[in-house]
């Protein structure tokens, strides 16, 4: 198999997900091009630990984790040709035995051509960044991906990310994240260019494979060399759990990666597609205020670490040129007698408010504590 040799980084937290997590490993153990290993990594939460270990392995099981054929995994019907992995329970899933990579405090099993499943425990604080620290830490590709734990991806997801490594300037990719609304159909009110709130694309962005600031952590990959002359995710920044709606840690990081790399190339590849389930309470106003606010904290972060010419530039470009055209449609509906128009035109002038009202309280804070995040070496598991 031609092409870089692939992790696959998920990051859990809560039991609440449990069909999701399985549905994530499902979709990944039936790519198109296998990944080597996929890594589980708990965020402090010992119950979940326990049960995924029961459910991927045994703790203490040795071995290096090879790939195979092509992922045996049934797929869903979802939207496109490669339509993601069904929601499945265990019963049904791929088993194997082989032998498979091991880390720490966890457990795997291999299944037909997927690589090893390895559950973990976050070795760092609460949160999103250090699980991925402790993933990519544990991981053994030359490129690691990242899905959300509420997501599951298309059978091509990995193809198309090893396709664009053919250029070795390249060290980041990222996809297209759609949302599956949990209601059926995404709200009337809710406009296409705050998708981000929700962790999926959103309307501004360019289509195809293009070139970018920054990828989106949830449908995103990097070579190790990239963790190697940047170092990991920044801690302090980003989510924990449901506690935490903050975001801004990829950005960081590709930015910081740019400043250490000045010839590094960032692409989206919009073929690159996953599916990711909004929640009901994720639908609500309430929460997409919440989340514009915690943007904006956490954009003041990535300001103050990187500097605000930096750290804004795309956030420029967004706020002064799509979101002013995504309310011009909003009143167009309006006009139109196009239901929600009114309600889209709404909901980006209250997010850009909040945001900016984040963000500005987020700069005082910067400014009177400092800045309240680490950025520590990530050292790769090593082959041997």
């Amino acid at each position: 198999m031609s092409g870089p040799d692939m992790s696959v980084v998920i990051c859990v937290y809560t039991e609440d997900r449990w069909e999701d997590i399985l549905a994530a490993v499902s979709s990944v153990r039936a790519q198109s091009r296998p990944a080597r290993e996929t890594l589980l990594v708990v965020d402090h939460n010992q119950a979940l630990l326990d049960r995924l270990t029961k459910e991927y392995g045994v703790p203490g099981e040795d071995g290096a984790g090879e790939d195979g054929p092509g992922g045996n995994g049934p797929r869903g019907n979802g939207p496109g040709e490669n339509g993601p992995v069904e929601n499945r329970s265990g019963g049904n899933r791929p088993g194997g035995g082989g032998s498979g990579a091991e880390g720490p405090g966890g457990g795997r099993r291999r299944g037909p051509g997927s690589g090893a499943v390895r559950v973990l425990a976050n070795a760092g604080p609460r949160g999103l960044s250090a699980g991925r620290n402790t993933g990519i830490a544990a991981s053994h590709g030359e490129v690691i991906a990242f899905l959300d734990d509420d997501a599951v991806a298309e059978r091509d997801w990995l193809r198309r990310f090893a396709d664009a490594y053919a250029d070795p300037r390249v060290l980041a990719v990222g996809g297209r994240t759609e949302p599956v609304w949990a209601s059926g159909r995404r709200p009337a009110w809710f406009p296409e260019e705050f998708d981000w709130v929700v962790g999926c694309t959103y309307r501004g962005l360019p289509p195809g494979r293009v070139r970018v600031r920054n990828v989106l952590g949830g449908n995103a990959s990097f070579r190790r060399t990239a963790f190697e002359a940047a170092g990991g995710f920044a801690t302090g920044i980003g989510r924990d759990g449901d506690r935490r709606p903050l975001g801004g840690e990829e950005t960081e990081l590709c930015i910081r990666l740019g400043l250490a790399r000045p010839d590094a190339v960032l692409l989206i590849d919009d073929r690159a597609v996953i599916h990711h389930r909004v929640s009901a309470a994720r639908e609500r106003f309430g929460y997409f205020r919440a989340r514009t606010w915690a943007e904006g904290l956490s954009k003041a972060l990535v300001a103050r670490s990187v500097g605000a010419g930096r750290g804004l530039a795309s956030e420029r470009r967004y706020t002064t040129r799509v979101l002013p055209a995504g309310v011009a449609r909003g009143l167009r509906d309006v006009l139109l007698a196009r239901p929600g128009g009114a309600g889209r035109a709404g909901a980006i002038v209250a997010g850009v408010l909040t945001a900016a009202g984040g963000y500005l309280v987020g700069s005082v804070r910067a400014r009177r504590n400092g800045t309240t995040f680490a950025v520590t070496p990530v050292e790769g598991a090593s082959d041997g």
